[in-house]
């Protein structure tokens, strides 16, 4: 299989457009994982093509903030045209990259092309404001311009759709995108970077070379790219320590940085809940993606009244669930990325049941033989929330536990140091609202009778506490591309100053 799933992945690469020299030969080795052997050698770029990559990134940007933010859109425009058309080939290539079943490879696609559609409409916004002045023939006017080169920084488990989010929004707001992917899923990079640079041929000279731009290499160019003056703005994905390590090095020379990094996430189970539907919801909130997902479900607080009704058929989801290679059959969980991460897996479920948890699940699946890391989700039943519940394993464990009262299950719900997604189930108003309000959860999102994971790109996405605090993708997310400039205009032939000023050199009148 490892042969045909090989020449799969070139014929893909080759219909999207990538160029073999890119992928073969090189010194990064390419693993799916969905078999563990290599499928492709990727070129890396040394530190010195790096520099240049991004000073001619900055040459684009200087370009590129000329050109209209709605003829910016139309480029984007195209992008999502360009995306459309190759849905199918780049989806597959997630699924091959990355072992996402197929309709979530698919879907990450959709992701890319909604984001695109979402952009061009914004195109034609990036609105100010007009406020009020306390001066006569005055007025204030709050615009936005153009930042700079924007950094991405991406993590394997959404290889393209968190490129887009930034990229599309980026580039609408009058930015250059220099995208360093993670080291796992450089071959979805490269595809997407081919589609881009065909929807910039079809857009003309007013796309400069090198508006987005690439760096394949492992963390030093990272590294490189965070600590360089020239990109004023840094969007990172990835874990806590590496998001802490980034926002750190941005700060200290005063640049911006949109970090979406670790979630720890819960969900509540009320009395009032309607379990048919929890039951689905948590299923695929807590499984999909292999739990590979920063939105994963990872803690489950159950009401005592229901516990012993929605539990037992929890457990048989996760005696039953499919696990398997997503591309030879209908498995609904995957592979796990890699041997890491099943390390991982195996040492928080251990931990667990030393700390009195009750293990469901969790073993490993021989699907492909020892290269592969295919494993049954774990549902661990714990006592209280300790030891490993209060850390993000990045893997499919769901911690469950019983709670009596909305007060205690919101506060431990809070109870950890990440703060990205959460969600209720509920069919009473008064625990929806509850959650919902000031005094209820402190995530980024907070759904209702529906899982953490799954956001729709309207929306803007990220949290608070060690998530990071940024926020990408759709709302008002566009700002973290741009700098605000407030303007006051004098329009009238005296000058008055703002707060009662007395400042008159000529011992009269200022125009006289």
């Amino acid at each position: 299989m490892t042969a045909s799933l090989r020449c799969e992945v070139a014929a893909l690469l080759d219909s999207l457009g990538v160029s073999p020299d890119l992928y073969t030969g090189g010194s990064l080795a390419v693993k799916s994982p969905l078999t563990g052997e290599v499928i492709a050698e990727v070129s890396e770029v040394s530190a010195e093509q790096a520099k240049e990559t991004i000073a001619s990134s900055l040459d684009a940007f200087k370009a590129w903030r000329r050109v209209p933010a709605p003829r910016r859109g139309e480029l984007v425009r195209l992008l999502g045209e360009e995306l459309r058309a190759s849905k199918e080939a780049l989806g597959r290539l997630v699924t091959l990259e990355v072992g996402k079943v197929p309709s979530e490879g698919l879907g990450e696609v959709q992701e890319m092309i909604d984001i695109c559609d979402f952009a061009v409409g914004l195109s034609r916004q990036l609105y100010g404001l007009t406020i009020q002045s306390e001066r006569p023939d005055h007025r204030l006017t709050e615009q936005w311009h153009p930042a700079g080169p924007v950094g991405i920084i991406s993590a394997f488990n959404f290889p393209v759709a968190v490129w887009s989010w930034n990229a599309a929004l980026a580039l609408v707001c009058g930015d250059s995108v220099i995208w360093k992917p993670s080291e796992k899923t450089p071959l979805t990079a490269l595809a997407t970077q081919a589609l881009f640079l065909k929807a910039a041929a079809r857009f003309g000279s007013d796309a400069p070379v090198a508006l987005s731009t690439l760096l394949v290499g492992g963390r030093e160019i990272g590294e490189l790219m965070v600590k360089d003056r020239r990109v004023p703005v840094i969007s990172a994905t990835g874990s806590t320590r590496m998001g802490r390590d980034v926002g750190e090095r941005v700060a200290r020379r005063f640049g911006r940085s949109i970090l979406e990094l670790g979630g720890n996430n819960a969900s509540i189970v009320t009395p009032s809940a309607d379990l048919d539907l929890t039951l689905r919801a948590v299923a695929f909130g807590a499984m999909g993606t292999a739990g590979q997902r920063c939105t994963t479900l990872r803690r489950l607080f159950v009401h005592s009244s229901v516990y012993d009704t929605l539990v037992p058929k929890l457990v048989n989801v996760y005696k039953t669930i499919s696990v398997g290679n997503p591309v030879e059959g209908d498995a609904l969980v995957g592979p796990l990325i890699d041997v890491a991460s099943f390390k991982m897996m195996q040492d928080s479920l251990k931990a667990a049941a030393d700390a009195g948890g009750t293990v469901h699940g969790g073993t490993r699946v021989d699907v492909n033989g020892e290269a592969s890391f295919y494993v049954r989700p774990a549902m661990v039943e714990m006592p209280s929330q300790t030891g490993p519940v209060l850390e993000e394993t990045f893997a499919p464990i769901l911690y469950v536990m019983k709670y009596d009262t909305l007060d205690e299950a919101i506060a431990l719900q809070n109870d950890v140091v990440q703060g990205l997604s959460s969600s209720i189930f509920a069919t009473d108003i008064r625990e929806v609202e509850q959650f919902l309000s000031a005094q209820g959860s402190d995530c980024g999102i907070a759904n209702v009778n529906m899982g953490p994971s799954g956001a729709e790109i309207g929306g803007a996405f990220g949290g608070e506490k060690e998530t990071g605090g940024g926020r990408e993708s759709g709302s008002d997310a566009w700002k973290a591309y741009m700098r605000r400039q407030t303007n006051a205009i004098n329009y009238g032939r005296t000058l008055p100053l703002a707060q009662g000023v007395k400042f008159d050199v000529y011992g009269g009148s200022a125009d006289a």
